[in-house]
């Protein structure tokens, strides 16, 4: 499968006259990052990472049909270390409404965020010793789906029958460019 995805990355990149230095791919957990290194990664990502959004559906897809595939793997694409840049700015975002969690008692909803970054908030309150106090859920539907940080040992009846709604923050605080 690496072969498969690194050959289909330079038939792309020559078909779209991008330019590339190194293609590493590398399984981590249960998906496939491809670390690329390029002397312009900005041609590369894209006005808020839409060309390797693109590009990364595009990866997915042709290897999926030539490996006959059930289900398309889960490849995320990284340029000069900008995907990894975004999940750190998740999980410290997620460690900071942590702390107000645990100050207030109060659940909190994060901005909402595509199914990638969700994923990676769960993981790293799920799989981080100093957040193990709390727990996570995804509500909402669509473009609004959000994950709600709670303390995992709630008072009971603290907030029986109460609904969520989404959080629309006005304030800038970081999750409004993250584009997977």
């Amino acid at each position: 499968m690496k072969t498969a995805i690194e050959e289909t990355l330079r038939t792309l990149f020559t078909f779209l006259d991008l330019s590339c230095d190194r293609i590493d791919v590398g399984e981590e957990e249960d998906f496939i990052r491809v670390d690329i290194v390029a002397s312009d990664p900005s041609r590369i990502i894209g006005w808020h990472g839409e060309t390797l959004n693109a590009l990364q559906h595009l990866v997915k897809s042709i290897v999926r049909s030539q490996k006959k595939l059930e289900r398309s793997p889960f490849i995320v694409l990284d340029v000069d270390g900008y995907r990894r840049a975004q999940e750190d700015k998740v999980r410290r975002i997620a460690e900071q409404k942590a702390d107000f969690v645990r100050r207030t008692g109060n659940r909190v909803a994060l901005a909402p965020m595509s199914p990638y970054f969700r994923r990676v908030v769960h993981l790293h309150v799920a799989n981080t010793p100093a957040l193990s106090d709390l727990s996570t859920e995804s509500v909402g539907e669509g473009d609004y789906r959000q994950i709600v940080l709670k303390l995992k040992e709630e008072k009971k009846g603290a907030h029986d029958g109460e609904e969520l709604s989404p959080v629309i923050e006005e304030k800038d605080d970081g999750l409004e460019n993250l584009d997977i």
